[in-house]
């Protein structure tokens, strides 16, 4: 813990300065003068550039923690949930409206796809300076310089891996920016990944592997360079390295950590909690991004706010109509279980599940012994687990300190954001430092060997090896305690099951799901969940024209997904302030109009389906050789 406690230290220290040098102002790529952390004083050594490279590392924490984070639009934009603030205008409901080129694309209260975009070129940004000035600095031997550059490869990738599955063709920034520019135009996203995959491949040679978390790791190169593979279908690359990964980091199928003899709890409390992401013991983390309990600097995740329903509302009543619920037990209460805020976290329910991942996933007879599934009620909750603790009931009502009873007229508005279930498993993060208890410090995890085996069964799958794809699945679903699958019945849709149940709030969905999409229209495999249904990538987002909102089956995964799974996007919903609605082109989401806008002397294409598309060119292609190696 002194070494983590000290690495953390200088990573807040050495990130000012970074930051100082490398900052841009609200132009997109636009670079500030350089301050007296000059480059001179900076990049001397492999130290100098790794306190650079651990910007790129915090950069990455923004993407998961606080009230709004950015992976909730991942999430929204998907099958397993979407927005549930519905008290105002403006939250991602109505996507066609919401996902405009020229809306508010990055607000804590709308979208922030607009944020994905800003992040991700900064990002690369920082790790442009790293990879352009590799060789200005002296290194001990030639392991220690390219371990240096295949760090800088991992961070520049890990942005485009998103970029490209977000927005799809955009620039491709090969070296730092040093100027302000207005030339850029979009790059071919089949040459980006090319780029990529051959950076991974360097960076996977040479990274070495290290047990400072939060440091980038070989491992996680390795998880990248799968990732990657799987874009370019070279799934026999993909299986290689998958397998090297969970040869040397397998499952934690044991309890542990100090929580391992806790009441009301399991593996997965043990695989999820501070203590456990922080142990020694755990072969199963990857990478993490780090906030450390008690360590100047750190955020706080705000799972809790995000995640868990807003329960503390006028929406939850006794069943003779009182308000029922505070955030705040009665001063003199002695029962700890009434402190629905310290047990559960005081959620807004901005992260409304769907019946997709609430129900459709657990099914009866497969899931019922599901560690991480909602037939265990010690790792999800659902509203009936809370109690009427309003301090106003206390002597004066029966229903106090009794379980929530679900109200008979239950409003659509309140029943979407205060009356849902959650995996509290994974969203509570005890938060000592707040009296509303949001989700505290901790570290995250970005890639687990979980996700390694959940994307070799996958990469069996599009190769046909059913029998391998469902022994990759059932390491993790055995693991867990649920009932193995046959081959027989792997398909697509089973393994985003999978990856559903085990990975929500870590993977991006959204991206992944698209990945999928792409994959599909690339190798006009049939697509067994729709009948045998082919995609094809000349008409992947739709035929696109302004406004045309295209609702029709047939174009690509993504939307036939989704529409399919997700209760609300299938229905039409209807808020106070909005309907619930998805396109076809929302496969891909706007490039912000203020990027297309201020590059004057350049094309920055529109994504099809969007104002704006009418003026794209073709895209640029990418060299598939990396300007240094």
């Amino acid at each position: 813990m002194k070494n983590i406690k000290l690495h953390c230290r200088v990573m807040i220290g050495l990130f000012a300065g970074f930051w100082v040098l490398t900052s841009c102002s609200e132009s997109w790529l636009e670079p500030k003068p350089l301050s007296f952390y000059t480059p001179e004083n900076t990049y001397i050594d492999a130290a100098g550039f790794y306190s650079a490279l651990a910007t790129c590392e915090r950069l990455m924490r923004h993407e998961y923690f606080g009230d709004g984070a950015d992976i909730l639009t991942e999430m929204i934009l998907s099958d397993l949930a979407v927005e549930g603030t519905t008290d105002k205008a403006g939250p991602q409901m109505n996507i066609d409206v919401s996902l405009l080129p020229d809306a508010n694309l990055n607000s804590v209260d709308r979208t922030k796809v607009g944020n994905y975009w800003k992040e991700g070129f900064n990002g690369v940004k920082y790790a442009n300076v790293v990879i352009t000035r590799i060789d200005d600095a002296k290194y001990k031997d030639e392991a220690e310089r390219n371990g240096v550059l295949g760090t800088a490869y991992f961070h520049r990738a890990y942005h485009y891996y998103k970029l490209t599955h977000q927005f799809g063709d955009v620039p491709f920034l090969d070296g730092e920016v040093n100027t302000p520019q207005y030339n850029y135009y979009s790059h071919d996203r089949w040459s980006i990944l090319k780029r990529l995959k051959s950076d991974m491949e360097f960076a996977y040679k040479w990274v070495p592997p290290t047990t400072v978390q939060g440091k980038t790791t070989h491992e996680a190169c390795g998880v990248l360079l799968m990732k990657i593979c799987m874009c370019l279908c070279e799934f026999d690359r993909a299986i290689e390295v998958g397998k090297e990964i969970v040869a040397k980091h397998p499952l934690m199928k044991n309890r542990f950590s100090s929580n391992k003899n806790k009441a009301n709890t399991n593996l997965m409390h043990d695989l999820h909690s501070v203590e456990g992401k922080l142990d020694a013991a755990n072969t199963e983390g990857l990478m993490y991004v780090m906030a450390y309990p008690e360590i100047e600097g750190s955020n706080t995740i705000q799972t809790m706010r995000n995640g868990v329903p807003y329960w503390e509302s006028k929406a939850i009543l006794t069943p003779d109509g009182k308000s029922g619920t505070a955030k705040f037990v009665a001063s003199n209460e002695k029962d700890p279980a009434l402190d629905n805020n310290a047990n559960y976290g005081r959620g807004i329910g901005r992260l409304r599940p769907t019946s997709y991942y609430q129900y459709k996933i657990w099914r009866t007879g497969k899931e019922d012994t599901d560690l991480r599934g909602r037939y265990n009620r010690d790792s999800w909750k659902r509203m009936e687990d809370l109690y009427y603790n309003n301090p106003s009931l206390k002597g004066k009502s029966e229903w106090y300190g009794k379980h929530l009873v679900r109200p008979v007229n239950l409003s659509v508005n309140d029943s979407i954001r205060s009356w849902y279930s959650w995996p509290h498993y994974k969203l509570f993060v005890p938060d000592p430092l707040n009296t509303e208890k949001k989700g505290g410090e901790t570290p995250w995890y970005i890639y687990r060997s979980a996700e390694v085996y959940l994307m070799l069964a996958e990469c069996y799958y599009w190769t046909d090896q059913l029998g391998s794809a469902a022994n990759a699945l059932n390491e993790v679903r055995t693991r867990a305690g649920a009932s193995p699958v046959t081959a027989s019945e792997v398909t697509i849709g089973e393994i985003l099951d999978e990856r559903a149940r085990e990975l929500y709030y870590e993977e991006k969905r959204h991206v992944e799901l698209t990945r999928v999409a792409y994959t599909y229209a690339k190798t006009g495999k049939a697509c067994e969940v729709f009948g045998g249904r082919v995609y094809k990538m000349d008409n992947f987002s739709g035929p696109g024209g302004t406004g045309s909102n295209v609702k029709k089956e047939g174009y690509n995964f993504y939307y036939d997904w989704v529409i399919t799974q997700n209760n609300f996007y299938n229905k039409g919903v209807v808020t106070k302030f909005a309907e619930y609605k998805l396109s076809v082109h929302h496969v891909l989401w706007p490039i912000p109009a203020s990027a297309i806008n201020s590059n004057v002397q350049g094309v920055i294409n529109q994504n099809i389906g969007y104002p704006g598309a009418e003026n794209n060119v073709k895209p640029l292609e990418l060299p598939t050789e990396s300007m240094v190696e």
